[in-house]
């Protein structure tokens, strides 16, 4: 298993990489020119600057059981069809079952936002989102650790 971050405005890469060093995990960021990061407890991939380009590397370096943070809806159905699973920053794991409806709400939000319609902003951040992935992260680790012992 590896952990896979997409690091372009990923607000819980530090919980994710402190994780991945608790449990021994290898852990990836992947960002592109935009965005730098620095960190000795895990590699930092720097995609091409361009629409979805880190999506699509992320999407192809991938391998079954591997854990994706994100929180693109579209990279994260790309990864659940490769066998990943991919977890949202606000600590839900996307699921075969709940991915589409989440699809379709992305949809119907850019079709109205091409037709001129705004939504407000997203939200400033706070401290029970990051207990929520912090919270969901640990057990899918503590649970993939669990497995690991008992096979």
């Amino acid at each position: 298993m590896k952990i896979w971050i997409d690091g372009d405005g990923c607000p819980v890469v530090r919980q994710t990489v402190s994780l991945a060093k608790q449990y021994g995990i290898p852990c990836t960021i992947l960002c592109d020119t935009s965005h730098s990061f620095r960190t000795e407890d895990a590699e930092v991939l720097i995609c091409d600057k361009g629409a979805d380009s880190v999506d699509y590397r992320l999407a192809n370096l991938v391998r079954p059981g591997d854990l994706v943070v994100t929180q693109d809806y579209g990279l994260a159905a790309m990864c659940l069809s490769r066998k990943a699973v991919p977890i949202h920053q606000d600590g839900f794991v996307y699921t075969d079952e709940n991915i589409g409806g989440l699809l379709e709400v992305r949809a119907f939000s850019g079709k109205v936002r091409r037709s001129g319609g705004r939504f407000k902003g997203p939200k400033k951040r706070t401290e029970a989102q990051d207990r929520a992935f912090t919270l969901c992260l640990s057990q899918l680790l503590k649970e993939a650790s669990d497995a690991g012992r008992n096979s």
